[in-house]
């Protein structure tokens, strides 16, 4: 029987290249302007509690800053990105740091291969977005496989929740406002993201959440375009989809 190449390619690169080694060592600086990634990488380890006996999954771990930081207090890490050149990046962060319990996957939410115990924890942030609203739940089943039951998924992403009725000017005020604050190339990848990826509204997240199998614990909107999520998976988990 024929195989039908009909999987979504979660690899190919969009918006900034970082197929491109320059731009992966632009990647921080350019961060810097618009957030505090060391610290948000504290907060995040505190704010999930993680401890010696967890084993940790990123996805999208770019330069390694979270998965460093979690490596300090976990077990065991397993940072995933579709950029090749992103996890060699992290990877020289951890040696240069003498950190030696993350191990690097070079794949995504659909293709990433779990083998072994399931999980403490799952993190992402800014990365779901890159998947239609379909291939999330996809996504978001195959994290609920990877899960202990009581695990934990963290999710910081882009998420719509403001007044679709006024979108227009929502997004001319949120390029504009990016344009005054970190310049015009930050702005140009706000044009582009809105334009191009697919960021999902807040109604939807949940509901693809729950469908997957997890009990939203604690979600956060902010400035009508940003989303935490805090889930649990829940025990008696539904069909698998993986």
């Amino acid at each position: 029987m024929k195989n039908f190449s009909w999987q979504y390619d979660e690899m190919r690169q969009t918006e900034v290249d970082y197929t491109d080694l320059s731009e992966v060592e632009a990647y921080d600086e350019r961060m810097g302007k618009l957030r505090d990634v060391k610290q948000e990488a504290d907060d995040i380890v505190k704010l999930l509690d993680i401890g010696p006996e967890d084993t940790v999954i990123e996805f999208g771990t770019g330069t390694g800053w979270l998965a460093c930081t979690a490596a300090q207090h976990c077990k065991r890490v397993i940072a995933v990105d579709i950029s090749a050149n992103m996890l060699k990046y992290a990877k020289k962060r951890s040696e240069e740091l003498g950190i030696h319990n993350i191990d690097f996957c070079h794949g995504g939410f659909l293709n990433y291969q779990h083998s072994g115990e399931a999980v403490d924890i799952v993190i992402t942030q800014l990365a779901l977005h890159h998947l239609p609203d379909f291939w999330k739940q996809i996504a978001l089943k195959r994290i609920s496989d990877m899960l202990k039951e009581g695990g934990i998924l963290y999710i910081k992403d882009t998420v719509y929740s403001f007044d679709m009725n006024n979108y227009r000017q929502f997004f001319n005020q949120w390029i504009s406002g990016t344009l005054i604050s970190a310049g015009e190339e930050l702005a140009h990848e706000v044009e582009v993201a809105v334009r191009e990826e697919f960021s999902t509204c807040d109604w939807i997240m949940e509901g693809l959440l729950r469908h997957a199998g997890f009990k939203i614990q604690k979600v956060e909107y902010d400035q009508g375009f940003l989303a935490q999520y805090i889930c649990i998976k829940a025990q008696g988990d539904i069909q698998n989809l993986a």
